[in-house]
């Protein structure tokens, strides 16, 4: 089965890969839970202790395997968080870091033009 590709927007370069609408309406959820958890440490009071959020670890098979995590309690704010991404068929493995940001911007830019 053929799906829109995706193209996700690497620091240097870009990825793009075979992903399905609701993969990636799965993945904005999933982000956005991420989200949460970053605004929850980043809100953390001065010299207070924030209780430790647990990470994102995504995973979507299908023509491409997919896999994207992110550790929240490491970031200081969302904005300055990023992701370490990995995209793998039975030919090839790409892992590398991308921003965050610019990775919702990316899943958002796909899921309006897939409608």
């Amino acid at each position: 089965m053929s799906f829109t590709p995706l193209t996700l927007n690497l620091v240097e370069g870009s990825v793009s890969f075979s992903f399905s609408p609701q993969a990636a309406r799965e993945l904005k959820a999933a982000i956005a839970q991420l989200m949460e958890r970053l605004k929850a440490v980043a809100a953390k009071p001065a010299g207070g202790k924030v209780t430790p959020q647990p990470p994102l670890e995504y995973r979507y098979t299908g023509e491409v395997f997919l896999e994207i995590f992110c550790n929240p309690n490491i970031w200081p704010t969302p904005f300055a968080a990023k992701v370490l991404l990995t995209v793998r068929d039975v030919t090839i493995r790409l892992t590398t870091e991308a921003e965050l940001t610019r990775l919702i911007e990316d899943v958002n830019q796909y899921l309006e033009q897939v409608g």
